[in-house]
């Protein structure tokens, strides 16, 4: 029995920019998966053409608990925000996100046809939600 090929998933999400600045600043991000290209690793890209590439299981352990690899950490915010934290050696970039944009992409990931990867029933449940650069 033949599978269906496995598609690119590019959904958009909007961060939110936190620093010592007394209001937050939003930004558009491209939350995109290659399952043809890198199975496991979800890209988070920024305006600027800035990229960041990290384990799709990174990001879904943070949405439940604090965890780090490498120059990135995710970790939950209250019950409806997550934060994801960017790492350079000219500082430290933390984006906040609504949990339900990072659930929804997940489940898109999974749903996508990648034969290796979970059913799309094991995507994070968006009432427990669930590197390198």
């Amino acid at each position: 029995m033949a599978t269906a090929p496995a598609h690119a998933v590019d959904d958009r999400a909007k961060g939110r920019i936190i620093s010592d600045a007394p209001l937050s600043r939003p930004v558009p991000v491209a939350l995109r998966y290659d399952p043809g290209h890198s199975p496991a690793t979800v890209r988070f890209v920024f305006p600027g053409a800035v990229e960041w590439s990290f384990p799709r299981a990174l990001l879904e352990k943070g949405l439940r608990n604090p965890t780090r690899r490498g120059d990135i950490g995710v970790w939950p915010c209250g019950r409806v925000q997550t934060v994801v934290e960017f790492h350079t050696e000219e500082g430290v970039e933390v984006v906040q996100f609504d949990t339900a944009a990072l659930v929804r992409f997940l489940r898109h990931t999974y749903s996508s046809g990648h034969a290796g990867g979970p059913a799309a029933s094991a995507a994070p449940d968006a009432r427990t939600p669930s590197a390198h650069r």
